[in-house]
C-alpha cells in the first residue's frame, strides 16, 4: 500500500499527472468538483493509472479540499513504473 500527498486541480482541460521537481504530485482532472464527482472522478482516474480496481484507491483525507492523501493498493515496483510515464 502506497501514501500519496497530492495536490488535485479539477475542471482541467485534460486529465493528467505532473511530477515537480522535487517529486511532488500534481493531478489534474477534467471533472468539476460539483457534489463530490471529483473525489469519484479521481479515483477512477488512479485506478486505471496504477492499474489496479477503484476499490484499492481510498481518499484518507481532504475529500473537500484540493490537498489530499490517498491510499493505493499497489507495490513500490509497479507505482515507480505507473509513474515513470509521467516524468520528464
Amino acid at each position: 500500500m502506497i501514501s500519496l500527498s497530492i495536490k488535485v486541480k479539477p475542471g482541467s482541460f485534460k486529465d493528467e499527472i505532473i511530477i515537480d521537481k522535487d517529486g511532488a504530485l500534481l493531478i489534474k482532472i477534467k471533472e468539476k468538483p460539483i457534489d463530490g464527482n471529483a473525489n469519484s472522478y479521481l479515483i477512477k482516474f488512479l485506478a486505471k493509472v496504477f492499474n489496479t480496481n477503484k476499490s484499492g484507491v481510498i481518499i484518507e483525507k481532504g475529500l473537500a479540499s484540493p490537498y489530499k492523501k490517498v491510499l493505493i493498493n499497489i507495490d513500490l515496483p509497479n507505482y515507480e513504473r505507473a509513474l515513470n510515464q509521467y516524468k520528464k
